[in-house]
């Protein structure tokens, strides 16, 4: 022991001496690591020399994580219990000594001091938190620290001590990993023995209305423990009336922007205490309030957030009713928060997010807490000089050296009856027109027209194999194409057209082809034309003498088949020359025959 008392006066950081030390002191069979026996035996001697100089340290009046400490006129000295600390963290982080005894000694050292004195020990934990952070001693020591600083807990007023408290939370939440399910409330249980005590019966000259005051202040109750809401529909009732009357009253008395201002919240901050003040008279004064309102308003969000929480089970879930009141509930008091001066549109988009955020860990909480961490992929080193050599394959790749090995005798597995063939169309359709049978009941998600390459495949069948189904998809869609025999006879009957519908398509194609005929007709055979005019003409002259009184009065017969003679032309104009002059020698002996029956009439 006096070896170390010795050293800890020693100036110089602790790596230039403290593996010396300790071989000094214990003599270990080993130069660098001690054995089991010998750690216990340097633990026994590091604990006993700490109670030494905690007792020196409380005896002087000092601080105890000054005693000891110095100013010489080249340099400081350290306090001692620093040092010593200092010194077995060294000989942890490099394994010489058991990774778990710097843990047992800060236990120690905090039990052994005041709350006073434990701020400025926790001050140097702090310090050293990535030191004892690092995974070979975070792992001997986890335990200890988690037992040291719940014990530190238990011992701090939560209503005095709420900025330690808030330190050594926030020291945990960094030493421990973001998964570890030793930090998380997995069972979600509320702390119930957090009791909000007001007055239960009216004090003499109080100036508000008790029963609003009492009914304000019970609902702590129901945001102590939010279960017991869901559970039990009387106390759900019991809390929406009462709540409703809190909500009034905030309504019925807006806070102005000269109110809001005259309230300081930075410096309210800093002089926070986390219990309401309940006295009855001050009542009147918490209502404007800014800050105090939105205390309330916020639990309220809270608890509605739990109730319709996304992890919870189906039982435990609001009924229909329940979920209503809930969500004109939260938009009364969301609106509420807004009007609450200062600011009061950005911290309710705040207090959304938080809540928003708060979900993911409902869902992470409820999946059993997975790890988060993800370790690094380790991609190993190719040797120098050893080059991977590439898979040389029959066919050229795997896939086509493959798909040759499938059967024996390749030729004659393509000419084989099993092998897949296109589909005929009736089949094909046959699952689409189930889905549209309404009989069957199929819900339409599930429908085949929901799936692209199915319908993108079936209107390439029916393009080759059924055309007038393939045309009936511009009128009703993928559904139209599907072959009627297939349909039921009520659905049939939607996708087959009228008789009426069908004679006005024949017309309008027959007349849209006759006009593309005779359009291309007058452009092919203009020649044949003129062919058929100058015929027309020889017959007219032959034939005036001998009817010119009947063409004075009316149109000879000569005329009439001049007219049919035109439509005849027109008509025939495709051919050939040698089909018009055929056609014209047939016009010659029409004409004279007629003319012979003019003249014997």
């Amino acid at each position: 022991m006096e070896i170390f008392k010795q050293a800890l006066l020693k100036p110089g950081p602790p790596e230039s001496f403290a593996l010396q030390v300790v071989q000094e002191a214990i003599k270990p069979q080993k130069q660098t690591k001690l054995a089991q026996d010998e750690n216990q035996l340097l633990e026994n001697i590091l604990r006993k020399l700490l109670q030494e100089l905690v007792s020196c340290a409380v005896q002087s009046g000092e601080k105890i994580m000054q005693y000891g400490q110095s100013i010489d006129d080249e340099e400081a000295i350290q306090s001692q219990i620093p040092r010593l600390l200092d010194i077995v963290l060294y000989l942890c982080e490099k394994e010489h000594v058991e990774g778990g005894m710097i843990f047992q000694l800060l236990e120690d050292l905090t039990e052994m001091s005041t709350m006073r004195n434990c701020k400025d020990i926790f001050a140097y934990i702090e310090s050293k938190q990535d030191i004892l952070g690092k995974q070979e001693l975070f792992a001997r020591g986890k335990l200890v620290m988690l037992r040291t600083c719940n014990q530190l807990l238990r011992r701090l007023s939560k209503a005095n001590d709420v900025v330690f408290c808030g330190r050594i939370l926030m020291f945990l939440a960094h030493f421990f990993p973001l998964s570890e399910r030793s930090a998380v409330n997995i069972k979600g249980v509320f702390n119930t023995s957090n009791e909000t005590k007001y007055e239960k019966d009216a004090p003499e000259g109080i100036s508000i209305d008790f029963n609003f005051y009492k009914t304000f202040w019970s609902l702590q109750e129901h945001f102590c423990n939010p279960a017991s809401i869901s559970l039990a529909p009387t106390k759900w009732q019991k809390f929406t009336s009462n709540l409703m009357v809190v909500l009034n009253t905030f309504e019925a008395q807006p806070l102005s922007d000269e109110e809001g201002n005259a309230n300081n919240l930075e410096e309210e901050a800093a002089t926070f205490s986390i219990k309401y003040l309940t006295s009855s008279k001050l009542m009147g004064l918490e209502l404007k309030d800014p800050s105090f309102r939105r205390h309330i308003l916020v639990q309220c969000l809270i608890i509605f957030d739990y109730l319709k929480a996304p992890g919870k089970n189906d039982k435990d879930l609001p009924s229909d009713s329940m979920k209503e009141e809930i969500k004109s509930c939260e938009e009364r008091v969301k609106k509420l928060l807004e009007m609450t001066p200062p600011k009061g549109k950005e911290f309710l988009h705040n207090i959304e997010h938080i809540l928003e955020r708060e979900k993911n860990w409902v869902w992470w909480k409820r999946d059993g807490c997975p790890p988060f961490e993800r370790q690094p992929i380790e991609k190993k080193a190719v040797q120098d000089g050893a080059k991977k050599r590439r898979p040389r394959w029959r066919m050229g790749n795997k896939e086509l050296s493959q798909l040759w090995k499938w059967a024996d005798q390749n030729p004659n597995a393509l000419t084989d009856p099993q092998r897949v063939r296109t589909p005929v169309v009736s089949e094909y359709w046959k699952p689409l027109a189930e889905d549209m049978d309404l009989s069957a009941g199929i819900e339409a998600e599930y429908h085949h027209k929901n799936n692209r390459v199915y319908c993108w495949k079936g209107l390439r069948f029916a393009a080759r194999q059924d055309l007038d189904g393939f045309s009936r998809f511009t009128e009703y869609g993928i559904e139209g194409v599907v072959p009627l025999e297939l349909l039921p006879s009520d659905v049939r009957s939607k996708y087959q057209a009228k008789p009426s519908d069908r004679s006005k398509r024949a017309k309008k194609e027959e007349t849209k082809g006759a006009a593309q005929q005779a359009e291309e007709n007058q452009i092919a055979t203009p020649a044949s034309e003129m062919d058929g005019e100058g015929t027309r003409v020889d017959l007219e002259a032959s034939a005036a003498p001998m009817d010119t009184d009947v063409t004075a009065t009316t149109p000879t017969a000569d005329e009439n088949q001049k007219q049919s003679s035109d439509t005849d032309v027109g008509q025939e104009a495709g051919q050939s020359e040698a089909d018009a002059e055929a056609e014209a020698g047939m016009i010659d002996g029409e004409t004279d025959a007629e003319v012979d029956l003019d003249a014997v009439g």
